[in-house]
Formats: structure tokens, C-alpha cells, sequence
């Protein structure tokens, strides 16, 4: 073997042998019955404006990989508070599409 053979005996998210891994071996499709909220707003923030992301039926560790994805996606920053994602500026319709394309039923939310 070579010096860096070993890395390929890894899982690639957890980082233990690919024997003992209990990573799942693909996430759980969305539903389908969920509608999925995507807002805006400004409060407590100075004016300035980020989306919000609500009524998403996952876990905390769900909710913060789905927003990394979001963000990486939207080349933007971002948060995950209170069961909300939270990403920076006014990304709506982009969110709706993201979502949409990873089987969410997504619908913009306020005015």
C-alpha cells in the first residue's frame, strides 16, 4: 500500500472504517404531505434582509446539512436557529428552486 491508501478503508462523513461505518446510505426522502415556508425578514437585523426557511420535517443534524448545502449552493452565508434556516440576503425564489429539486414541496411565505 501507499501512503495515503488508507484513506480509502474510510468513510468519507464519519471517518471510521467502512466496516464499522453506521453512517445511512442515503438520507430519508422528503414528504411529500409537508409544505416547506420560505420568507423573509428584517427584524432585529439592522434592515438588513435574510430568508427563512420554516416547517421543515427534519432533525437538527438534517437541518444543518441541508443548510451547508443551501449555502454552498447559493454561495452565500448562514444559519440554522430555532428549527429555521436562516440564509443571508433576499434568496427566495433561489431557495424555492434548491428545495424543489431535492423533492420538497416549497412555498414562498409573506409578502
Amino acid at each position: 500500500m501507499g501512503n495515503d491508501d488508507w484513506r480509502r478503508l474510510l468513510c468519507p462523513k464519519c471517518k471510521q472504517l467502512k466496516t464499522t461505518c453506521t453512517c445511512p446510505s442515503e438520507p430519508p426522502a422528503p414528504s411529500k404531505s409537508t409544505v416547506v415556508r420560505v420568507g423573509r425578514e428584517t427584524k432585529r437585523r439592522g434592515g438588513k434582509g435574510v430568508t427563512v426557511i420554516s416547517d421543515l420535517p427534519l432533525d437538527e443534524k438534517g437541518l444543518t446539512e441541508l443548510a451547508t448545502k443551501l449555502k454552498t449552493r447559493l454561495g452565500t452565508g448562514g444559519t440554522f436557529k430555532d428549527g429555521r434556516i436562516e440564509i443571508q440576503g433576499d434568496h427566495r425564489d433561489r431557495v424555492v428552486q434548491e428545495l424543489e429539486g431535492l423533492g420538497y414541496r416549497a412555498k414562498r411565505a409573506g409578502g
